[in-house]
């Protein structure tokens, strides 16, 4: 099958979609072009039922530099962005029923209705620090640095970031990387919540797609898409709604074959077989 995509790369080992962005000789700069291959990408890995979970990495020595300069100076002098090919244009990721607030452009990630995985293997730096947030899961090479970089740009927080980092980190560490702007390598990324684990460069890629292929070898896709969808529409929520939330979804589970094949694999010893979705 030709790939349609100029700026990322795109496979899929079953259960895993992995989506590279691919502009290694700018440090992955991020285009217009590049979101909407992205985007078009995810919505593919999403329907397709071969696809339990997706990684999203870089290409060469880093994940994402954020935005390109030229665009950025372009708009400087009041131009415009690079233009979003029409083939890319209609693609619409992401679970209706987690509503519009989830529907953004780049929050759209938090919706997909499987687990995306973000395999940071290098420099992350401004607009692409809330992409990797609108992962579910981020694994962080040795040597993955990030940098928020929209003080130093005479901009604004972007992207959802306001709502997004103070929820991992804390409002003061949110503050703290949204004024100084200064790098955080993946020690201090891992101490304070912005990543789940450090692993060694080499073994970046090898770790996050056996986690990833643990995830579809072993747990049920319709429960982490409904676990998923509970945990971002709650973050807001009062503890009481959610708990009713949470007793009635269980109930809900009781008539899904997926209950049935959990509880009967555990009886006889073996792997589950989930359906796909």
């Amino acid at each position: 099958m030709h790939e349609p995509y100029e700026q990322i790369l795109y496979d899929v080992d079953d259960p895993v979609a992995t989506i590279t962005l691919n502009r290694p000789d700018a440090l992955n700069a991020w285009t217009n072009r590049m979101g909407a291959e992205l985007k078009h990408a995810v919505a593919r890995a999403e329907k397709d039922s071969a696809v339990v979970a997706i990684v999203i990495t870089g290409a060469g020595r880093g994940f994402c530099a954020g935005a390109d300069m030229k665009n950025l100076e372009s708009l400087s002098q009041g131009g415009e962005l690079d233009a979003v090919p029409a083939e890319f244009a209609g693609a619409e990721p992401g679970d209706p029923a987690m509503g519009e607030d989830f529907r953004g452009a780049y929050t759209y990630l938090l919706s997909v209705r499987k687990p995306v995985i973000a395999a940071i293997n290098g420099p992350v730096a401004g607009m692409a620090v809330p992409i990797a947030l609108c992962c579910d899961i981020r694994f962080a090479s040795d040597r993955a640095l990030f940098m928020t970089a929209f003080s130093q740009r005479g901009l604004v927080a972007e992207w959802g970031i306001a709502w997004l980092l103070p929820r991992l980190v804390g409002s003061a560490h949110a503050l703290d990387l949204l004024f100084s702007s200064r790098k955080v390598d993946a020690e201090e990324a891992a101490r304070i919540g912005l990543v789940n684990r450090i692993v060694a460069h080499d073994e970046l890629m090898d770790f996050t797609v056996t986690y990833a292929r643990t995830l579809g070898e072993r747990c049920s896709p319709a429960s982490m898409m409904i676990m998923k969808r509970q945990v971002y529409q709650q973050l807001t929520a009062a503890l009481g709604p959610s708990e009713q939330e949470a007793v009635r979804l269980m109930v809900e589970s009781f008539e899904r074959p997926d209950f049935s094949e959990g509880v009967r694999s555990l009886l006889e010893k073996r792997a589950p077989r989930f359906p796909r979705i």
